[in-house]
């Protein structure tokens, strides 16, 4: 069969290694699948299929360290999750049976147990049955915190086969955002993780198991893994399965390019998911363990967990190249027959890997043989950190934008405006902070400018007076932030105030009746009052749901300052997730949801289809303010967060091309709105048994999202934040009367090494007319 496109070369740096139990492994996993009745009789395999695909290889090249009883039960767990995935595609994939899918999928947690002696259900199949076996043999090892991750992430992997088999149906290809999202669910790797912790005895502590950096670890190890699938099984899944969440296909689809654009594509995205698991690694675990004060036993547990994650990679990598289930034919290793007898030993020895080789003097031979990485890959890392700030750009150019729903504008926005800029001068928002340099980064001419509570008005086009001027605060606080932090911390590179201007705000969002510190500046003063204003009315289950908005909201300016500092283009999956989060979409999102919380279970906010509804809200809202924004943040502020750059730097392309897959990316995440309004959220109602009550409510919490796009893209056309005369007049604007320096949100750079950019600056505007 001729492959449909060449294999790329693969950015692969950590060196594969082989377990030296794999037949011990191999010959357990057969007897076992027999015991399961997954092998003969099954419908779905016989022997011979399994040792094809010899997965015990796969388990003994992606835990090389693992003792050999350790071994065995990783590998059973993976013939089981295999066994699953071809079970399910024959069952229910390719009859597009979609009502017994979710009965059979609903039966399996009922054999993960918390805790064992609750008992479990009669298996009544060989998933159900091997499921059972495995979590008993496995759960006594392994602390309750771990169990309830495993347990959720097992959950996913099974529950996401819904979400594959409805494309199917409706013959849809995901975009890539949605895609990647998703595939971290269906595709298994987060469940991979979880092993990794147990073959490996590096089980990652609760304290950290959901910070960021453990997340990114655990987000951008999964991508690589599916992604490389992806590229091994296109021809299998497209050809012989149907299938259309593989990564290449999608990129195919969504770029309208060849297939081998498609999967270099693909193999790009890959390296910069390696590479952005190698920054996580030696940028932000040691201040994690620092800041949580982990110990030197903890810490060791979580670097293990690392080492067990890379060597996953490399390993998964190697079984990729051999196994027979993929497309390999024309790999270094390709077509080699990996069925082997059980105890025979395993092909031709694998130069890097030393597999066959050890002892001293050996490394050398290994490192001649084995190319760690390439120069595709070190180009693209040498674009993510060359990037030189404040270049002349000229106006922001706009893609077709699509808005399918009509804005509408509160009666009371006249009110608003002149409120928020009283409210602002009262907060101190208006004026230099005491003892803090370039702190005066608005004045009243700005903030009229911004003109916060236009997008407030359609937002909440509904609001009562007191709700618009709630809403155009909360813009304006989080606005102000936004610019405060890059002026205040980012251009003194000034991290460490800048993560004690952090954590002070939370003091200011008490759960309870803790007492609450006076405010020192602008942004505690003005969080202080938009707190007791509305937290104060609610529930504590919704107070803590809005302060965990906020606080990752500014949790995220810290981020951007990060990058900043390492004058670093992000990675592009890393960027739009952490976008979200620096934009203000969970906070502004989580107003309009409390709204209607009372009347909607909380399953509801919780399930796939509402985050699949929120994120694609979000991204859109987010890439609206790229392209609006691009000169302003790039020329006039040095910035290095903006969807446009971000492509331009993945894709190594142009200004204009990089607008035009933002374009094309908007669009896509605008028609996944739309989808999952019309397929997804009735099939919501059916599932969890909706009355009419909370089908009402979802209704208008759909309208508000509706609301919140629509009136963001008003705002972004009506307001004079992002116009060149607006940005150039701001930018030459004289020092404010009374000292501090005068508004500096647009001005110069400053210090060791900005006065080239000063001068390319000054020579620019000179060029331009403007001052």
């Amino acid at each position: 069969m001729t492959q449909p496109f060449e294999l790329p070369d693969f950015y692969t740096p950590y060196p594969a290694r082989l377990n030296p139990h794999t037949a011990e492994a191999r010959t357990h996993s057969r007897d076992w699948a027999r015991e399961m009745g997954m092998l003969e009789g099954s419908g779905v395999w016989e022997q011979s299929d399994l040792d094809a695909h010899d997965y015990a290889l796969l388990c003994a090249y992606t835990h090389p360290d693992a003792s050999g009883p350790d071994l065995s039960l990783v590998t059973d767990w993976y013939v089981w999750v295999f066994f699953f995935d071809d079970h399910f595609l024959e069952v229910f994939k390719k009859p597009q049976d979609r009502e017994g899918a979710r009965t059979y999928l609903d039966r399996l947690p009922a054999f993960m147990p918390m805790d064992l002696d609750d008992g479990i259900p009669e298996p009544a199949n060989p998933v159900e049955a091997g499921l059972a076996d495995l979590w008993a043999r496995t759960v006594p090892e392994m602390s309750a915190a771990w169990r309830a991750r495993f347990a959720e992430s097992t959950r996913n992997l099974l529950n996401e086969s819904l979400w594959e088999l409805a494309n199917i149906h409706a013959r849809r290809v995901p975009n890539p955002v949605e895609y990647i999202e998703m595939r971290r669910k269906v595709g298994g790797a987060p469940w991979s993780a979880g092993l990794v912790e147990y073959a490996a005895r590096a089980e990652v502590p609760a304290a950290v198991a959901g910070s960021r950096p453990l997340r990114v670890l655990r987000d951008s190890f999964s991508d690589a893994v599916h992604l490389r699938n992806d590229l091994f099984s296109y021809q299998r899944e497209t050809e012989e399965e149907g299938e259309l969440a593989n990564g290449v296909l999608v990129l195919e689809t969504f770029l309208g390019c060849t297939t081998q654009q498609a999967a270099d594509a693909v193999n790009d995205l890959l390296t910069s998911r390696l590479q952005q698991f190698e920054h996580t690694v030696f940028t932000e675990l040691g201040p994690l363990f620092a800041e949580t004060g982990l110990d030197a036993p903890s810490s060791a547990s979580v670097m293990a967990y690392v080492k067990g994650l890379q060597d996953w990679q490399s390993g998964g990598h190697e079984w990729h190249m051999r196994s027979s289930r993929y497309m390999n034919s024309r790999s270094a290793h390709g077509g080699t027959d990996s069925g082997t007898d059980a105890g025979a030993p395993f092909a031709a020895p694998l130069g890097l890997s030393g597999l066959t080789a050890r002892g001293l003097g050996t490394a050398a031979a290994g490192l001649a043989a084995t190319r760690l990485t390439t120069a595709r890959a070190e180009a693209a890392r040498a674009r993510t950190f060359r990037y030189m700030p404040y270049q002349r750009v000229g106006p922001s150019q706009l893609p077709p934008i699509d808005m399918p729903f009509t804005a509408r504008l509160s009666p009371h926005l006249g009110a608003a405006r002149r409120n928020v800029v009283d409210w602002s001068r009262r907060m101190g928002f208006l004026e230099p902070q005491p003892g803090v340099p370039h702190s005066h980064v608005w004045d009243e001419e700005l903030l009229r400018d911004h003109d916060l509570p236009l997008c407030a008005a359609g937002i909440h086009p509904d609001a009562t007076p007191d709700e618009l001027d709630l809403s155009s605060d909360w813009l304006a606080w989080g606005t102000y932030g936004d610019d405060y932090y890059p002026v205040v911390f980012g251009r003194q590179r000034d991290l460490a105030g800048a993560r004690v201007c952090t954590e002070r705000l939370r003091a200011f969002m008490p759960l309870e009746s803790e007492p609450v510190p006076p405010p020192a500046n602008a942004l505690e003063r003005g969080l202080a009052d938009l707190w007791t204003r509305t937290a104060g009315p609610m529930a504590a289950a919704a107070r803590r749901a809005l302060r965990k908005a906020v606080e990752d909201m500014t949790d995220s300016w810290l981020w951007e300052l990060g990058n900043q500092a390492q004058n670093r283009v992000p990675d592009p999956v890393d960027y739009i997730e952490m976008r979200r989060l620096t934009f203000g979409s969970d906070l502004t999102m989580s107003l309009c949801r409390l709204a209607h919380g009372e009347r909607l279970p909380p399953e509801i906010h919780g399930s796939r289809p509402m985050r699949s509804l929120e994120n694609a809200a979000s991204d859109y809202a987010c890439l609206v303010n790229d392209v609006f924004s691009y000169q302003k943040e790039i020329e006039f502020e040095g910035e290095v967060h903006n969807g446009v750059l971000v492509v331009q730097h993945f894709f190594d392309c142009d200004r204009p091309t990089a607008v035009a897959v933002i374009g094309d990316l908007m669009s896509s995440r605008m028609r996944q709105f739309q989808h999952v309004v019309a397929h997804e959220l009735p099939v919501l109602h059916d599932e969890f048994s909706l009355d009419a009550v909370a089908v009402a409510a979802l209704d208008d919490y759909v309208r508000d999202l509706e609301n919140w796009l629509s009136g963001i893209l008003t705002w972004h056309q009506g307001c004079r934040r992002y116009t060149e005369d607006d940005l150039r007049r701001h930018a030459a604007a004289p020092p404010a009367a009374g000292g501090g320096g005068g508004p500096s949100a647009y001005a110069l750079p400053t210090g060791l090494g900005t006065s080239a950019a000063r001068l390319a600056r000054t020579a620019a505007s000179a060029r331009g007319g403007a001052g």
